[in-house]
């Protein structure tokens, strides 16, 4: 296991448990994903052979670290919030890349490095032109990570501990996953959940439920996943459900803004305008979820930390690439 040398002796604010992927981004067409069968706006896992074989079609491409903890990471280092991230990555180029652009970024790493089995993991990213995103993930050494890979002692001292739902599509994965929500609330610390798609929602319904119900504190969903998680059309009555499930549930509406819900308040947050037009919406999901658990972090009000996401969800989408361009602090402190 990896450790960066300079991990606070307090602690860190949020500490983020996902797959570590490499973003391979490319602008597409609609008929090429017709063409190749995929539906967009979801995440598809895929094999080594179709990773490989759809790496070939693609369009020249761009190489970002990526992974959706990861990403939301790097949002909180951006604005000047102490994270962390746990997570596996293979002894290759991709992997020693992936561990050095977190740590540059300012993010605490806390990975394991494997010598043998899969390569790091990456995620083929189809941006077509509505600036919709369509993902197809290889895991590789992501989908390995199991409770040895847990780092106890800094879930214990961070405040939040941030969990990907995606981590739920492996079973020694799950484990890890659960043992984390244990050590944190030992702590008496919070968890954070995001459901990350509304296929992987599909996948894991019933399981999801009982997480929310007992071991969530903090919810992100957008408008598609609460509504796959309660099987509802419309995203009022998905509203209601979660009131009371959990502390808080963030859910995003993408151009019509956020809802934010604790037991006893509902709190409106309007999208952040984007200058010129949005390029990509990779990202956009992470990046306001960094927001928000900054502002939590520092006890602002709830929508008061929606506005901080807004800000940071609106920079991500401007540009190619899940990550910011802008230091997101300088940023907010300009907008709001």
């Amino acid at each position: 296991m990896t450790k960066s040398p300079d991990l606070p002796a307090d602690g860190v604010d949020v500490v983020g448990i996902g797959n570590a992927l490499v973003d391979v981004l490319s602008h597409e067409s609609e008929e090429f994903l017709l063409h190749h069968k995929l539906v967009k706006g979801t995440m598809a896992l895929i094999d080594s052979g179709q990773a490989d074989r759809l790496y070939d079609e693609m369009a020249p491409a761009v190489e970002i670290s990526g992974g959706s903890t990861a990403n939301t990471m790097v949002g909180l280092a951006s604005l000047g919030a102490s994270s962390a991230f746990i997570g596996r990555v293979h002894d290759d180029q991709l992997g020693e890349v992936f561990s050095h652009d977190l740590h540059a970024a300012g993010v605490h790493v806390s990975t394991s490095t494997a010598a043998d089995g899969p390569p790091t993991g990456r995620c083929l990213i189809l941006v077509t032109p509505d600036a919709e995103r369509t993902l197809n993930t290889f895991l590789g050494a992501a989908s390995e990570i199991d409770e040895n890979d847990i780092d106890e002692e800094l879930i214990s001292q961070a405040k939040i501990t941030y969990l990907e739902g995606y981590l739920y599509d492996q079973p020694q994965a799950k484990r890890a996953f659960h043992q984390a929500a244990s050590v944190a609330h030992e702590a008496n610390r919070k968890v954070a959940l995001t459901l990350s798609d509304p296929f992987c929602v599909d996948r894991h319904r019933d399981d999801f439920l009982g997480l929310i119900e007992g071991a969530v504190d903090i919810l992100f969903a957008n408008e598609a996943e609460i509504c796959s998680l309660y099987e509802v059309d419309e995203f009022d009555q998905a509203l209601e459900k979660v009131r009371g499930h959990c502390e808080i549930g963030v859910l995003t509406r993408g151009a019509q803004g956020a809802v934010i819900v604790s037991r006893d308040d509902t709190h409106f947050v309007a999208a952040q305008a984007v200058p010129n037009r949005i390029v990509d919406s990779t990202g956009a999901g992470d990046l306001y979820a960094a927001g928000f658990l900054f502002g939590l972090g520092r006890n602002f009000d709830l929508k008061r930390c929606g506005q901080i996401g807004a800000v940071c969800a609106s920079e991500v989408i401007s540009h190619i690439g899940a990550r910011p361009e802008t230091q997101l602090s300088v940023l907010v402190d300009t907008i709001l």
